[in-house]
């Protein structure tokens, strides 16, 4: 069921509208026209490999296919040389697919320049990882990069309905009741060759009780759970837990157990997350709810003692304690602040009455003469200086309104007027 021209291409619209570079190139009748080299970049199953067919198919053209997890230096070389005979003595443009690009390493993306930069093929690379990071510069800013998005469940549709009746599919053999084929979308995770597998799979179980019909049931049998795309090293990984962080941060719980149950079911590091917890409960809550540090801290330490799957138990707790908190990020921003003003030169030396005295020779230094011990004054609270001469009267937190900080800025006002002595 590949498709084998532009228009049969489900999805990616957005790469294929008419004069779009994409489709210049897969339409040229000759050579390389517009881009001479593209990347490829998006989920698995959403037409990269496809793409490069299509344009193969352009013209006067020849395909080479090459999978980096196999292919090396040597290989690259070779499809170079034969491409560059081929251009010049017969005429024939080279398209070279290049599948999992991000596999090469350095030297072995460099081989790919020459013959991109002088024309001898159009590279067509894929990859499931930001090209931003896995792909050389050189290489990089030679090329076009196309970004290819999951389709949709009417791009999906569409393809079923086609897979369906199409010769090269099960040709009218088979019809599909709504709600197996609401089961194969669901389960697809925008995924075209998870669902023409599950359709597969699905129309062999109907045929082994000798039914023309799909079932609910033989789709389930097919496939009884979705796939989930996560990569622990890849922007999967990165790009949901941003997400469950902000959840956080934006006090939505039902979006931040979503994204939790998202890094479990995909196997994610429950010790990972745990960290990401405790960095969350002072980050986004701090001062406007202290026990949310305490429950974070209590979870990470219950995790690594009792571990998976009853950990996710923990977990949940300490997300929703953490979303549902009051918010703060009054604390850590009076940091980033006072580091500021260190990094700028502020700050001189500490006030002699606060150095060191329990050195002999300390006292002839005026170390400690004069320093009020706070316990001996009114509330545990004395006036005196404590910051350098050049930062008096700086403050650096400024508590919010939230939960229990609201308390802690009606207090701090008072300290600050009896340290000061205002």
């Amino acid at each position: 069921m590949r498709p084998r021209s532009i228009e049969e291409i489900v999805g990616q619209k957005h790469l294929l509208k008419e004069g779009s570079p994409l489709r210049v190139l897969a339409e040229g009748a000759k050579g390389p026209a517009g881009p001479s080299s593209v990347i490829l970049y998006g989920p698995p199953g959403t037409g990269k490999t496809t793409i490069a067919h299509v344009i193969a198919r352009g013209g006067s053209r020849k395909f080479v296919e090459l999978s980096a997890i196999r292919a090396g230096v040597k290989d690259v070389r070779q499809v170079m040389d034969k491409a560059l005979d081929d251009r010049d003595l017969r005429g024939i443009t080279t398209v070279l697919f290049l599948d999992e690009i991000h596999r090469f390493n350095k030297a072995q993306q460099d081989a790919l320049l020459p013959g991109v930069e002088n024309g001898w093929v159009i590279l067509v690379a894929a990859t499931t990882e930001n090209p931003s990071f896995s792909v050389v510069a050189p290489l990089l800013s030679r090329s076009l990069l196309l970004t290819l998005t999951s389709l949709t469940s009417e791009d999906l549709g569409e393809l079923i309905d086609r897979s369906l009746h199409d010769s090269r599919g099960l040709a009218d053999q088979f019809t599909l009741d709504d709600d197996a084929r609401d089961h194969i979308l669901r389960v697809s995770g925008g995924d075209a060759r998870r669902v023409l597998t599950t359709l597969e799979a699905a129309a062999a179980v109907a045929a082994g009780r000798d039914s023309a019909e799909i079932t609910s049931a033989d789709a389930e049998q097919a496939a009884d759970f979705a796939v989930q795309r996560y990569d622990k090293d890849g922007d999967q990984h990165y790009d949901i837990i941003s997400a469950f962080i902000k959840s956080l941060r934006g006090s939505d719980v039902d979006a931040a157990l979503h994204y939790l149950a998202k890094m479990i079911v995909a196997g994610e590091d429950p010790r990972f997350i745990a960290r990401r917890l405790v960095i969350a409960a002072s980050e986004e809550v701090a001062m406007a709810d202290p026990s949310a540090l305490q429950t974070a801290v209590a979870a990470a330490q219950a995790v690594q003692l009792i571990g998976m799957p009853e950990g996710r138990i923990i977990l949940a707790q300490a997300t929703v304690h953490i979303a549902t908190a009051p918010k703060s990020n009054a604390s850590y921003k009076a940091l980033d602040a006072a580091i500021a003003d260190v990094r700028a030169g502020k700050g001189g030396p500490v006030p002699p009455h606060l150095r060191d005295a329990h050195y002999s020779g300390s006292h002839r230094l005026g170390h400690g003469k004069g320093y009020i011990y706070a316990h001996d004054a009114p509330h545990h609270v004395a006036a005196q200086q404590y910051p350098p001469d050049d930062l008096v009267g700086t403050d650096y937190y400024s508590p919010t309104q939230s939960g229990y900080e609201r308390s802690v800025s009606e207090r701090l006002e008072r300290l600050r007027d009896i340290v000061r002595g205002t």
